[in-house]
Parts: structure tokens; sequence; C-alpha cells
């Protein structure tokens, strides 16, 4: 017991040398135009294997195909759920049910899919990016861990953390612009109930105007609440399902199936939803509000955004939309991680 103190700090120091290494990894990569090789390094599993890893393109078409199925079978969620957190105390009460069949009654079952294509664009670069590049971070610790003789090559569940927190933040700069049209265009559903004309006619159209009106760095609104959400979502989600999923195999609670899959893709749900639905309510309230014309705005900062909401609609109002939040979370993970596991073994790949 009195060593505790001691092995806690040299705990910490390791994970603060691994934080450095591996930022300074990633900085190296930036600075010398090679970010390719972030996504492109030898998986751990298929090194263990004894084969090499299969072209970078392979496992990216794989995530970007399986994101597409996860975010078309639950954007009716997604939808739902931005509604609900654009939606202020100082109004009407509303909840998830009313604002659903809201959108039902004002524009049918295919008002569901309004923002459907730039939800899509994004996932086509957000998701290979950090589920490639986790997977591949996770490699370089494992490898810089064997070869310092410490645990065998094998990843503690708080470097997992940071390494999806830091996947997480890299695809959401990349991806900012692309959700930032998906939760304009969500948004536009409720300007036409009020009687007004849509903002934007479509994606391309809502991107053009942007830019046009906001400039360039317009495309970038709120990416300061975007990454620290994706920080919290992937700090959840990967190292979450990574974790769980090899506890649930070296257990023997079950083979490496759909089972498995299934069970830890609703612990990292869950563990996701918690820690990023603060984050989630300041970025949909950042994104999604515009200047008005003498350039003033709602919140001048994600802080600024997160003391208002608390102070005017209390601190439970940042978990505003928890349960769809979690009910998207919960079957889109499923979906993703199914579909992508099962097409992973179908090119040959070994499990993520």
């Amino acid at each position: 017991m009195k060593n505790a103190p001691l092995l806690k700090k040299k705990e910490n120091e390791v994970l603060s040398d691994r934080f450095g290494y591996i930022c300074s990894k990633i900085g190296h990569l930036l600075l010398l135009g090679e970010i390719h090789q972030f996504l492109s390094s030898p998986s751990p599993m298929s090194e263990s294997h004894g084969h090499q890893q299969p072209q970078t393109h392979t496992k990216i078409l794989l995530t970007s195909l399986s994101a597409m199925v996860a975010e078309t079978a639950t954007f009716p969620i997604d939808l739902t759920k931005t509604r609900l957190q654009l939606h202020s105390s100082t109004t009407k009460p509303t909840n998830a049910f009313r604002v659903a069949s809201e959108i039902i009654r004002q524009h049918g079952p295919l008002g569901f899919y309004q923002g459907l294509s730039p939800a899509i664009l994004r996932h086509l670069l957000y998701t290979p990016i950090r589920i490639v590049g986790y997977e591949n971070l996770r490699y370089l610790v494992a490898v810089d861990n064997e070869v310092a003789g410490g645990g065998g090559g094998s990843v503690s569940l708080s470097t997992k953390a940071l390494l999806g927190g830091l996947s997480g933040v890299i695809a959401q700069v990349v991806a900012s612009p692309a959700d930032l049209v998906k939760v304009r265009m969500q948004a536009d559903g409720r300007i036409v109930n009020l009687g007004l004309q849509p903002r934007y006619s479509g994606p391309f159209d809502a991107f053009s105007k942007i830019v046009k009106e906001e400039g360039f760095g317009g495309l970038w609104k709120g990416v300061l609440p975007n990454i620290q959400r994706a920080f919290l979502v992937n700090m959840g989600e990967l190292a979450c399902y990574d974790h769980a999923k090899r506890f649930i195999i070296q257990n023997h609670i079950s083979a490496d199936n759909m089972y498995a899959h299934t069970l830890a893709s609703i612990m990292s749900g869950l563990s996701a939803t918690a820690l990023s639905c603060p984050a989630d309510v300041v970025k949909t309230r950042m994104m999604n509000q515009e200047a008005s014309k003498d350039g003033k705005v709602v919140y001048q900062s994600s802080y600024d955004c997160l003391v208002k909401t608390v102070r005017i609609e209390g601190l439970k109002a940042l978990w505003k939309g928890f349960f769809p939040t979690w009910a998207r979370l919960g079957p889109w993970q499923f979906v993703f991680w199914v579909t992508y596991e099962k097409f992973r073994h179908a090119a040959g790949l070994s499990s993520f």
C-alpha cells in the first residue's frame, strides 16, 4: 500500500511519455506530408497471425461501406436527436416522440433523411481516418512496448483511450465542413415548419453559400466543440469496443463472432454517449447559429455556449437528447462493427 502513490506516479509518467511519443510521431508525419503512413502501418493483429497487412485502400473501402450502411440505417434517429438538441426550454416542452411525429406530419417518412447526403460524405472522410488511424497508432504503441519489453506488446486501456481520442480529433478536423452542412440541413426542417423557405437546396448549395456568406473559414465554424466531442466519442467508442471485445473473448464469454461484437458495441455505445453528450449539445448549437446582420452571434465560444446553456436551461440540458443519442449510437455501432468485422473476414483480414 505504501508503494501505491509511487506506482501511480510511475504509471502517469509512462502515459505522459506515451502521449508525447504519439504526438511527435503524428506531427512528424504531418510535417513531412506523409499522413498516409498514419493510415498504412501494418496492424498488430495481422502481424500476430504471421501475414502482412493488405493495402490500405482495402480497409478504407471496408470502413466507408460499413459506415454508409450504419449511417443510412440510423439517420432518422440522428435527425430526431439534432432537432431535440436545438429545441430551447423557452419554447413549448417537447420530447423525442413529439419531434419524430412532427417530422412525419410535415414531411412524411422521407423527411427523416434530410441531410443524409452530407452525412454520408462526412463518413467517407471521418470513419476511415479514425478507425484505420486508431488501429495503426495501436500498432505503433504495441511495437514500442514489445521493443521496450513492457507487457509483450499489449496496450493498456488508458493508452487505447488516448489513441482513440487522438484519432477522432484528426478525423473530425478533416470532416468538419461536411458535419457543418449536415447539421445546417437537418435544422432547415424547423425553418420549413415555421412557413419559411429552407436556407439550402442541397449539400453543394450549402457549401457554396457558407463559403460565400461566411468565408472559407466558415466551413470550420464550431470546429473546437466538434473536436472536443470527437475526442470524447472516440475515446469511449474505440477504446471500449477494442477492450471489451478482447475481454469477452479472453474470458471465454464468447468466441470472436457476432455475439461478442454486439456486446462490445453496446458497451462502447453507452460509454461514448455518457462522455460525449454535453459536448454534442454545445457542438450542435455552435454549428447551427448564424451571425445576425450586425455580425452578432448568440454564443461567442463553446465555453460561452456551455455557460449560457447551464444558466438558462439547467445542468440537465447538457444531456438533452441523451436517449436519442444512445438509441442512435447503439444501433449505429452494432450495424457498423458487425458489418465491418464481416467485411474484414470476407476480405481475408483478421479481426479489428
